[in-house]
């Protein structure tokens, strides 16, 4: 067994060091690697959350294509499902397994970049089936281009500064909010899910940022209420997703 402890640290090594790039700022949730120390045991809940979620967000994205009527609202809903899949699939494989210091630096880096995916998948449909063509270009290109901005951060300028990508991650997700009184408009429930998708987000980045509360040590901590906030998420914004797939209000 000491081959295998010695090569997990050795990973976590390469993630701190890779970590390190750029300015000394503490590390942003969704954005950043949660850092081991050496004596620092994995969870044994780590990554089987997103794990778990995976095949239902198989299910899900299926029910939505299924579901969506019109062409345009199939293809929203499978850019909003696939992205989806590529989160939770690239989490679990990156919390839950052991790899090579090179492997764990890749995955990290892809792990890191899909929140920029699935912001910009979540946006594709609410921009395409609840706004005016003129507008929901507008949000639609903005989000795509801010998404392929922030997965070059993350992927190709590792030693970018933090205060850009932390800006664009927060613009980003919260792009809607230039658009609310549309979205309203075309459907309450939806900006209600929205939102409260949102606020989910944010409020499992909190936690993850403050590492508080950590009910369960070892077991099931900050993090792992980190994933289940993301969970809660990514359902809010399916169910919001299906009203407007079902029902389009524009491009139907």
């Amino acid at each position: 067994m000491a081959p295998q402890y010695d090569d997990d640290h050795a990973a976590d090594r390469a993630v701190a060091s890779d970590d390190a790039h750029g300015p000394d700022l503490p590390n942003i949730p969704l954005l950043d690697a949660e850092t081991a120390g050496p004596g620092d045991a994995r969870p044994t809940w780590r990554g089987w959350i997103h794990a778990g979620t995976f095949p239902i967000a198989i299910v899900a994205g299926i029910v939505l294509v299924v579901l969506a009527q019109g062409t345009t609202a199939k293809w929203a809903s499978a850019v909003f499902a696939m992205s989806s899949l590529m989160l939770f699939g690239m989490s679990a494989l990156y919390h839950r397994f052991d790899w090579s210091p090179r492997a764990k630096i890749l995955l990290k880096r892809f792990d890191h970049s899909n929140i920029f995916l699935l912001i910009a998948g979540s946006y594709t449909p609410i921009a395409l089936l609840a706004l005016p063509p003129s507008k929901g270009v507008i949000l639609l290109v903005a989000v795509w281009t801010g998404a392929l901005i922030g997965i070059g951060f993350r992927v190709f300028w590792i030693g970018a500064p933090r205060w850009l990508y932390v800006a664009l991650y927060i613009a980003l997700g919260w792009a809607a909010m230039a658009y609310i009184v549309d979205i309203f408009q075309a459907s309450p429930v939806t900006m209600t899910l929205v939102i409260v998708g949102g606020l989910l987000y944010t409020g499992g980045a909190v936690m993850y940022a403050l590492k508080r509360p950590n009910p369960w040590p070892g077991h099931f901590g900050f993090h792992e209420l980190f994933h289940v906030c993301t969970v809660l998420a990514f359902l809010c914004h399916w169910t919001a997703i299906l009203l407007l797939a079902i029902a389009p209000v524009y491009n139907a």
